[in-house]
């Protein structure tokens, strides 16, 4: 939960860097998060309980996606890949599974190097 609370304490800082980790335990989290949502709201009648929650997470989402991308050595403007149907979709994803630099980038320290404020 400490990897969720992150994020949502740096918002929207597009600058630095990412772990997998962050990026990957934010993405579960918010997924089952937006399922618990769903259900509760499908079985008292307010399914726009999900929406709000989505609509409440977007700027997150793509700050964590942009840093997350910044620790592979890509502009976090790769994000625009996924806008390309199917095909988009998977290369981000790869991008965003693969392990970051090791070495300092114009993004920032490597953070599994950097202290961990967790």
């Amino acid at each position: 939960m400490n990897w969720y609370l992150a994020v949502l304490k740096n918002y929207a800082g597009f600058s630095g860097r990412a772990r997998r980790k962050e990026y990957w335990m934010f993405t579960l989290i918010s997924f089952v998060i937006s399922l618990v949502l769903s259900i509760i709201g499908g079985l008292i009648g307010a399914e726009f309980l999900s929406y709000i929650y989505a609509i409440a997470i977007i700027i997150p989402s793509l700050a964590v996606g942009v840093r997350r991308l910044h620790d592979t050595g890509r502009s976090g403007w790769w994000l625009l890949i996924a806008l390309i149907p199917l095909v988009g979709a998977i290369v981000l994803i790869v991008f965003l599974a693969s392990e970051g630099k090791p070495e300092t980038n114009q993004h920032g320290v490597n953070p599994k190097l950097a202290p961990q404020a967790i």
